[in-house]
């Protein structure tokens, strides 16, 4: 028996006893290592995995290392059925926006590691294609956070913050940069022909972003250097909305949202839509910094729960939620969260609006 698929032809392991979840995939990626191979299934476009035993009558996915039982499949047909339908639960592809000046380490890995268990292909990006690092006090558990007076880094996240920096997952992002045109200056030589030019390339960076579900500013304070005011990760996002994706920003990351604006009434994207962020009472006074330079601004250059209010207009609004252990903020297509703890759950919340249709949540 054979499962069809869109790849190479699959065989089925002959069912034996016991737990199926015994086995340790072998991940592969080449599709002329499938060619050569026996016994793979499919887990993502162009990711298998291959059984080291025999698994009878399972298609199986991992992504933590643990085999998941799908329905069983006692016939070829059932067998490419279910194929079909671990093909759609991992194809899902996420544009993650990340700071070269420094990200928040567990704003990163909570929704990352919560794409990585759905299947999701995820896809990282910096302003000029620079690798992308963690701010040192995210990856330690005794760090103390001022406003609150207390660590809101525990060991795990620590853990595994040092985990994701020592990975490769960050080596090779798409460089925003080369990627997204940049508006011409009014005084340019050749303006008008330079900004016909720009509204082509915008054109095509459109059909660019046709193969993405969502696009994540994660946080930390490093978007407040180079990604808030840059017109490229403006457009990216414009483009998301533009074709009706998931738009997601957390803590400082969504600053962004607020200051992408269409440029003929220059009105935020979220004016009328309900946000969360990183609130007034969890500023820093002192010591806010960033990676790859000394300068200390003391304080963040701007309060960003007062550009959220200004920005949501009077028929939306900002959640800052003080004061409640948690703040995500659903209104579609943004999902929005306030600050490290919330990280986790607005990956949750993102994987929900994809899979399951959710368009409120939080207020």
């Amino acid at each position: 028996m054979q499962i069809l698929s869109t790849g190479p032809v699959l065989p089925v392991c002959p069912e034996i006893p016991g737990d199926h979840r015994a086995a340790t995939p072998r991940r592969f990626g080449d599709s002329a290592d499938i060619r050569k191979s026996e016994g793979y299934f499919l887990n993502s476009a162009g990711d298998y995995l291959k059984c080291r035993d025999d698994l009878g009558r399972y298609l199986t996915k991992s992504h933590t290392g643990a085999l998941t039982r799908a329905p069983g499949a006692t016939s070829v047909d059932d067998a490419n059925d279910n194929g079909r339908r671990l093909e759609e639960s991992v194809s899902r592809k996420i544009l993650v926006i990340v700071s070269e000046h420094g990200y928040w380490a567990e704003e990163l890995i909570g929704p990352v590691s919560t794409f990585d268990a759905q299947g999701y292909e995820v896809v990282f990006a910096t302003p000029t294609g620079k690798r992308a690092h963690a701010l040192p006090p995210s990856l330690d558990a005794d760090y103390i956070d001022p406003p609150l007076g207390r660590s809101v880094t525990t060991e795990e996240n620590a853990r595994l913050g040092r985990e994701f920096e020592r990975s490769s997952r960050l080596d090779s992002p798409l460089d925003i940069e080369a990627w997204v045109p940049e508006r011409p200056y009014t005084s340019d030589e050749g303006y008008l022909r330079k900004l016909e030019q720009y509204h082509r390339d915008l054109d095509r960076l459109d059909a660019d972003i046709a193969g993405y579900d969502a696009i994540l500013i994660v946080g930390g304070s490093g978007p407040i250097a180079d990604l808030a005011n840059n017109e490229r990760v403006h457009a990216l996002i414009l483009a998301f909305r533009k074709a009706g994706k998931v738009v997601a920003a957390e803590c400082y990351g969504v600053a962004c949202l607020a200051f992408a604006r269409d440029w003929d009434d220059r009105r935020s994207i979220i004016w009328g839509k309900h946000v969360t962020g990183h609130c007034k009472e969890y500023d820093y006074k002192d010591g806010t910094g960033f990676l790859g330079t000394d300068f200390n601004m003391g304080p963040p250059p701007y309060p960003l729960e007062y550009i959220l209010r200004d920005a949501t207009g009077p028929h939306g609004a900002y959640h800052g939620n003080f004061g409640k252990p948690v703040s995500v903020i659903v209104d579609h297509p943004f999902v929005t969260g306030r600050s490290t703890p919330d990280s986790y759950l607005t990956g949750q919340k993102i994987v929900e609006v994809l899979e399951h249709g959710l368009t409120r949540y939080g207020w």
